[in-house]
């Protein structure tokens, strides 16, 4: 069985759109996939979510949303407003478990961050992929503060024994600040390890063909990409060869 979780270090740093880049590569590669949204919330029946966007993007129709919950809030939070039972992640486990016996990779994307409440027992995304034995992808942002919410994700995922598959930016704009071309050098140090992925800001406006390109050259081998991390941060770090010549 092999099960992927792809979380972030907060709301809106481009889950979706790292999900539907691992799905349109490995598809692309013959992997048979599945894509899984436990909860999706601040959408309202008959309105376009997250997995529609992985289902134009990535070409999917493997799809599998578990609840919806119309308040932008977390699947607790917003499960208590709408007066309906939670989702049970234990459920939402075994369920991926049988998706998982007929398919290479089941993706899972959470809602908001790694510790996110599913339920008011306090379950989160963090205890699905430890009953799953999945790691876990975390999507991180590029700019200003970064570097606290990654730090705090990883280090709740090691002490909850969530293996990291890796950190992806989720959004690389063009002509990054000052504060992105450094935060390259320390995302990488806080993982222990190299970027896996930095996917390019206003990926999810491309087409499809466009988007797999992007989702290629966004994301490391180990995802089925050609991502150099080397060659991403002699482009963008501070000790680049442009700043050589400044």
């Amino acid at each position: 069985m092999s099960v992927l979780v792809v979380t972030g270090t907060c709301t809106g740093v481009g889950k979706t759109i790292v999900a539907a880049a691992v799905a349109a590569v490995a598809a692309t590669r013959g992997t048979s996939v599945a894509v899984v949204k436990p909860a999706q919330t601040g959408v309202r029946d008959g309105e376009p979510g997250d997995l529609d966007v992985v289902r134009h993007l990535a070409g999917l129709d493997d799809v599998h949303e578990f609840a919806r919950f119309p308040d932008p809030l977390s699947p607790a939070a917003a499960a208590r407003r709408a007066d309906v039972p939670p989702v049970r992640l234990p459920e939402v486990a075994e369920r991926v478990r049988a998706l998982a016996d007929d398919r290479r990779l089941v993706l899972i994307e959470g809602a908001g961050g790694l510790l996110v409440r599913y339920d008011d027992e306090g379950n989160t995304i963090a205890d699905l992929a430890r009953w799953l034995g999945a790691a876990a992808v975390v999507v991180a942002r590029a700019d200003l503060g970064t570097l606290n919410h990654t730090a705090l994700t990883l280090e709740a995922m090691a002490h909850r024994g969530v293996q990291l598959a890796g950190v992806v930016v989720g959004a690389w704009p063009d002509d990054p600040d000052l504060a992105m071309r450094s935060n390259i050098r320390d995302l990488e140090t806080i993982a222990a390890r190299p970027l896996a992925g930095a996917m390019p800001a206003g990926a999810g406006a491309l087409d499809p063909a466009e988007f797999l390109l992007a989702a290629h050259r966004g994301l490391a081998p180990s995802f089925g990409g050609g991502f150099d991390a080397a060659a991403f941060r002699d482009r963008f770090g501070l000790d680049s060869a442009a700043d050589d010549k400044e």
